[in-house]
């Protein structure tokens, strides 16, 4: 693949912390390299910045391998930017061109405050895995393998369900900030496998209550969560979640 060169102008997304009222601030980048990443892009930044004396741009990153979803930037209005499937930190240079002006915020959702420039607190997505995102196990000896067998099609779309990392670009794509592609997946995890039948109720109903507490708004199915998703979680979780809720609801023993 052939390597070139570009000049770039960004336009950054700068917030000193929660109370203050943050404004966009623009950097020239010159000769990047279209096989860098863009946060490789943004460290070369950054180590320019220190060196004249000014505060770096602050985002959050880990482990750069598109598993973490710490690296969340809406990229010119599309959470992760503009490649398919693609976390912030494997998107590369190359998807631009010379010349262009990219503008890079946080992700916008009232349940995800602004911590510091681009990095958002996320713990609300923590807060509602403790709800019931989990399944009680008794101790001792490990269960075989094969003890309890699972049907293929159910084995697959759990483990589709699983792949989510929780980087919140499905509440920054949506209207109404809603956490439900998220919520949905994490529901169906467990409860496409038999190890999760028995907290399914209790998983369901506190997992929602907990996802309305901390602020997130309704879904309105548009499927903009679905698009931006860089680990291709379908909707249909959302659809397994909603009658999942409803039977609850009918049911008296919840």
């Amino acid at each position: 693949m052939e390597h070139y060169k570009m000049n770039l102008t960004l336009q950054v997304w700068r917030q000193r912390n929660q109370s203050d009222s943050g404004g966009f601030e623009v950097y020239k980048v010159t000769d990047v390299s279209s096989e860098m990443s863009f946060l490789e892009m943004f460290d070369v930044l950054n180590e320019r910045l220190i060196g004249e004396g000014k505060d770096p741009i602050a985002f959050d990153h880990d482990c750069r391998e598109g598993i973490c979803g710490m690296c969340s930037m809406n990229i010119n209005g599309k959470p992760h930017g503009p490649w398919p499937g693609t976390t912030t930190c494997q998107l590369h240079m190359r998807a631009f061109k010379d010349g262009d002006t990219i503008v890079v915020e946080p992700w916008r959702a009232k349940a995800f405050p602004v911590i510091k420039d681009l990095i958002v607190d996320r713990t609300a997505f923590d807060r509602i895995i403790q709800a019931g995102g989990f399944i009680s196990v008794n101790t001792g000896n490990a269960v075989d393998a094969n003890a309890i067998p699972i049907e293929k099609d159910k084995a697959d779309s759990s483990f589709a369900a699983a792949a989510c990392i929780g980087c919140g670009a499905c509440v920054a794509a949506c209207k109404n900030s809603s956490a439900l592609l998220f919520v949905s997946a994490k529901i169906s995890h467990l409860a496409l496998l038999p190890q999760g039948n028995p907290e399914r109720k209790l998983r369901v109903s506190s997992m929602i209550a907990q996802m309305d507490k901390e602020g997130f708004g309704a879904c309105t199915a548009t499927g903009a969560c679905e698009a931006v998703c860089p680990k291709d979680i379908s909707i249909s979780n959302i659809a397994r979640l909603n009658a999942k809720y409803i039977r609850v609801g009918l049911t008296a023993d919840n």
